[in-house]
């Protein structure tokens, strides 16, 4: 894979300051794989730092200068923008037509695998590129940002790495009765900061881990407990801006649930909580549902004893408020 370390990109940043638009600092333009035959089709223009002899992907610690939000709170923030008919290797690649590019997971259909920031880089390759078909040269997108949680903390406040790839094809129109495939990708990894995993540094409150940590990570996903499935999904919604409405003492739609006086949360009181039970997939019998996360692994233990302590606690959800054993 050629790379072209020279940032040619000044020019776009300073478009891209001028319109007061997002854009990688001093983003170099990278091929992202494929054939080099057809790795002008489309290129990325990142940050990028990782391996260090051919950097193609970014590997950054959070809070260091590379994570561009520049805290420590156990997500690193990278901006990634796409250009077609790039100009960049013209005696490697001089293909020159673009007809579709295309970013994996992009859509909310039910993929497992779907996130909003993969479609809010297709809608910016769509907005900002296109119209396709289109032969402009060096036709370059505004930067999306990409916020990469590191796994953790868990027991004993281990946590570990965690990664996010960029995928897309980009079509070419037809040239002399072919059409070339540009298969490019970048790895956005986020490594556990320097100072360790305690969760009162990674997060404000008992509740933020909480949210975070569980609900953002493994239930307000595509297909499940998200805006768009959530109705599919016993009608709970545990996005962000769903609690506490959507939650506290709020009656199951699972009718066993209901008949057997749980709420989706009692504060004060996990035994009578639905959603505790749904954790651990400890139901008196198959009709109370299956457990959660469905089709997934069970949630790590550390965590349902946080958000049970969180329950048992009151569910207090002020800055600061760290009841016993979720920290």
């Amino acid at each position: 894979m050629s790379i072209h370390a020279s940032y040619r990109l000044i020019a776009m940043t300073a478009v891209c300051a001028l319109l007061a638009a997002s854009c990688p600092s001093s983003a170099a333009e990278v091929g992202g794989g494929g054939s080099s035959k057809a790795d002008c089709l489309a290129t990325l223009s990142a940050d990028v730092n990782a391996p260090e002899k051919k950097p193609r992907n970014i590997t950054c610690r959070d809070g260091d200068p590379c994570d561009l939000d520049g805290i420590v709170n156990g997500v690193c923030n990278f901006q990634v923008a796409i250009c077609a008919n790039s100009t960049f290797n013209p005696t490697v690649c001089d293909l020159n037509g673009v007809r579709k590019i295309t970013v994996d997971h992009s859509v909310d259909n039910g993929d497992p695998k779907f996130d909003p920031e993969f479609q809010a880089l297709q809608t910016r390759i769509d907005s900002d590129i296109g119209p396709f078909p289109t032969n402009d040269a060096d036709a370059c997108s505004n930067a999306t940002n990409f916020h990469v949680a590191i796994k953790g903390p868990f027991k004993d406040n281990k946590c570990k790495k965690h990664k996010k790839t960029v995928r897309l094809v980009t079509e070419s129109t037809v040239q002399q009765g072919v059409i070339y495939l540009d298969k490019d990708r970048i790895d956005l990894t986020c490594e556990p900061p320097s100072g360790g995993c305690d969760p009162q540094s990674l997060f404000v409150s008992a509740y933020d881990r909480v949210q975070r940590q569980i609900f953002n990570q493994s239930c307000a996903v595509s297909g499940c407990h998200d805006s768009n499935s959530f109705t599919d999904a016993g009608n709970l919604l545990l996005e962000s801006s769903a609690f506490p409405g959507n939650l506290i003492d709020r009656t199951p739609t699972n009718p066993s649930a209901a008949a057997a006086g749980w709420k989706r949360i009692v504060s004060g009181d996990p035994a009578n909580s639905y959603i505790v039970h749904k954790l651990n997939g400890d139901f008196p019998d198959n009709t109370f549902g299956d457990r959660m996360p469905r089709n997934r692994p069970k949630l790590d233990q550390t965590l349902i004893d946080v958000i049970t302590a969180w329950i048992q606690a009151g569910t207090p959800t002020n800055n600061g408020d760290w009841p016993p054993g979720t920290f």
